[in-house]
């Protein structure tokens, strides 16, 4: 668990990043939610693109495995 102090930052950069999404779609809530939605949907496919690029080079032995 983070120690009260660090929680609390972390509370306070996290709010003040909610008041700039709203901030950013005109104050409007559900246009907020809508894009936060639409961006991860966006990322989630990203991700997914690259774990079959990776998947697939490392099949081919194009990446090495890190020994430490």
């Amino acid at each position: 668990m983070l120690p009260s102090s660090q929680s609390d930052i972390e509370e306070d950069g996290l709010e003040a990043s909610v008041d700039q999404a709203i901030a950013a779609c005109g104050g409007d809530v559900r246009a907020t939610i809508r894009a936060l939605i639409v961006a991860n949907e966006y990322l989630e496919s990203e991700v997914g693109e690259l774990m079959k690029a990776v998947s697939h080079a490392y099949a081919r032995g194009r990446f090495q495995t890190y020994s430490g």
